[in-house]
């Protein structure tokens, strides 16, 4: 099955090299991977929010989407078409350029992320000996249509989220580099293939985070990723009683349909690195092809996030801030250290030490972090 796939695009350049010269079979080349990527990215995005709704309606106790087709499956199909008739609406005062751009420029970030994932064996797009970097570099740019879109609304609700979201990405992106640096080291490279070609021992099942210092990295780095994709509990940017409905308040119709598609995206692409950086990627045993083994991993995380929305409650300003640098970001200094220590030692004392610096390392910034008590608020009402 794998071999399909893995021959599907040479064999189709192979027919196009009889009768196009070289420099026309690279056009062509970089063409079918453009092409591929474009049409995943809004195909996931349109089932990931059917299956969000199936699962979140589950959780609640009713059926969710069931009426358009079978089971609901065209209702994505059906939200797109109301998407594009809807009246797209600019306020008077905002500012049209900005208002117009970050939409567009939103959405470039989460499909240029697609190249560097690895989707089954020989199945990457662009196999870059800096794939990693490439996704921190790119993925950190979405903050700017961010800003762009709560800028040039000129609304002070869309600007306070604007805000609330810059000061959320930054703070989450820093622990979530430095959850990744164990695995960079003791892989020796940043290109994702190599890092997933790391884990293929024990039968496709010698994944980074079944050690001690994986398993701390990943709970780290899956947590950042949901912050920076501005999910529950971590969507407090975005909270409706509070600032209607964050940075983008004043888009509708299309508009409002891409930043959708770009949070969406996201979602998927923050799963499907976590899966590449430490749960094995593709790696699996070997009743099932590759590819297959990759989107299981995928979208059982992404079943954790709709998990989360579906049962925890939005953190307060002062606990998402904390969380990450009072907790997270010293937590994967140790962890670093901890990954040390577990190349460099052999036998019981890899395995036993590890694990107790992992529950020291933990517990050590829970109690450190115990000790600052909040003042009690004190309410003035108005008469």
């Amino acid at each position: 099955m794998d071999q399909i796939f893995v021959t599907l695009k040479s064999g189709i350049l192979d027919q196009l090299g009889r009768f196009l010269p070289d420099w026309a079979l690279v056009v062509h080349s970089v063409l079918i991977s453009i092409t591929a990527i474009a049409i995943l990215g809004p195909v996931t995005m349109m089932y990931l929010t059917l299956l969000e709704r199936k699962v979140v309606g589950r959780m609640q106790n009713r059926p969710g989407p069931n009426r358009v087709g079978k089971w609901g499956v065209l209702q994505p199909i059906a939200d797109g078409i109301k998407m594009l008739t809807k009246e797209d609406i600019v306020p008077l005062r905002a500012d049209g350029v900005l208002h117009f751009l970050a939409p567009v420029l939103i959405v470039m970030p989460a499909l240029l992320v697609f190249a560097v994932i690895p989707f089954g064996r020989n199945m990457t797009p662009v196999n870059l000996n800096i794939g990693f970097l490439y996704f921190i570099a790119v993925s950190s740019t979405s903050a700017i249509p961010i800003f762009m879109a709560s800028w040039g609304s000129r609304n002070k609700y869309a600007l306070l989220g604007g805000m609330r979201v810059i000061a959320q990405m930054i703070s989450y992106e820093v622990p979530m580099v430095l959850a990744a640096v164990p695995v960079l080291m003791l892989t020796g490279s940043l290109s994702t293939n190599d890092i997933v070609t790391a884990q293929s021992g024990w039968g496709g099942l010698q994944w980074f985070a079944l050690t001690p210092w994986g398993f701390a990295g990943f709970i780290i780095f899956f947590l950042c990723g949901v912050a920076e994709c501005n999910r529950s509990p971590f969507d407090l940017a975005e909270a409706e009683s509070e600032i209607i409905a964050g940075f983008h308040t004043e888009y509708s119709g299309m508009k409002f349909a891409l930043f959708y598609m770009a949070e969406f995206m996201n979602s998927f692409t923050v799963s499907a690195i976590c899966t590449t950086l430490f749960l094995g990627g593709w790696q699996g045993p070997g009743f099932l092809p590759s590819w297959l083994w990759f989107f299981l991993k995928t979208y059982s995380l992404i079943f954790v996030m709709i998990w989360f929305r579906g049962t925890l409650p939005r953190f307060r300003i002062d606990q998402l801030m904390g969380l990450a640098w009072k907790l997270l970001l010293p937590m994967t200094l140790a962890n670093i250290l901890i990954a040390g220590f577990w190349h460099f030692t052999h036998g019981w004392i890899k395995i036993a030490g590890s694990i107790a610096l992992v529950i020291a390392s933990y517990e050590g910034l829970v109690r450190l972090n115990q000790r600052y008590t909040p003042e009690k608020r004190v309410y003035t009402f108005a008469e």
